[in-house]
């Protein structure tokens, strides 16, 4: 594994090369490479993989193999897309692959689960598991198998839509599962939380989008709208803010 005694991980949740940089200049040591977060992140182009890792070669990267929004049952076409992009982001620098299949019914589809996994041991990189995991009827036996396939981190919120309010089943998870597999607490948490967190559940490793905004003043012309937020924040896209990840490397990495 790659943490190393008494240290804990903070890894920030990356939409662009942008945010990867603020996450660089902010301290943190391991970024998601995403593109597209408002989906809830989906694969990034090998050009800002590469960018990322030229410009800062210290950063670990795991990349995110997601061909599309919604949930996590792939038709066989989208899975081949999937195989194509894991092999070029392993190509071309990624350090892991956060990934996910699952069946219709929410269990774990093995055999695509398994082909990625082929592909990115194959390569000798990490295997990730993201939050697809939440949506386990057992995330106990889930995990088990996740363990046996070989996967060496799950990301998850606790089966809730923040970790915070799934801490009770992520200290579970890390009790019957940490000396085995990695478990990185993500969604909603922040500088506020992250170390109540860590002391909650025996975590040492914390996942954050570090969220800001920014304007784009072409966002809304002539009555045609490309919001993705609403309100104030009509003009508006989000970024990693080096400041908010400066902020919780410091707490975390200060404990």
């Amino acid at each position: 594994m790659e943490q190393r005694e008494n240290k804990y991980i903070v890894e920030v949740c990356c939409g662009s090369y942008y945010d990867a940089k603020q996450a660089a200049l902010g301290g943190a040591e391991r970024i998601e490479l995403n593109s597209a977060l408002m989906l809830g992140g989906l694969t990034p182009t090998v050009a800002t993989l590469r960018l990322v890792k030229e410009q800062f070669p210290q950063l670990k990267v795991v990349a995110m193999v997601r061909p599309r929004g919604a949930g996590f049952c792939y038709t066989e076409e989208e899975f081949q897309v999937m195989e194509e992009e894991c092999r070029d982001l392993l190509e071309n620098g990624a350090d892991g692959i956060a990934f996910g299949c699952l069946h219709a019914d929410a269990t774990l589809d093995e055999e695509k689960n398994q082909r990625l996994l082929a592909i990115i041991k194959g390569m000798g990189r990490e295997a990730v598991f993201h939050r697809a995991f939440d949506c386990s009827a057992d995330p106990f036996a889930t995990m088990e198998r996740l363990i046996e396939l070989g996967v060496d981190r799950v990301l998850t919120s606790g089966l809730k839509p923040k970790a915070m309010d799934g801490a009770d089943l992520i200290a579970q998870l890390q009790a019957r599962f940490g000396d085995r597999i990695e478990i990185l607490a993500g969604s909603g948490i922040n500088v506020t939380n992250a170390m109540e967190m860590i002391e909650r559940t025996g975590i040492r490793q914390v996942h954050s989008s570090c969220k800001a905004w920014l304007t784009d003043p072409t966002t809304v012309q002539n009555g045609v709208s490309y919001s993705i937020a609403s309100g104030d924040q009509e003009y508006q896209y989000d970024v990693v803010s080096e400041e908010l990840v400066r902020g919780l490397v410091q707490r975390v990495y200060g404990a």
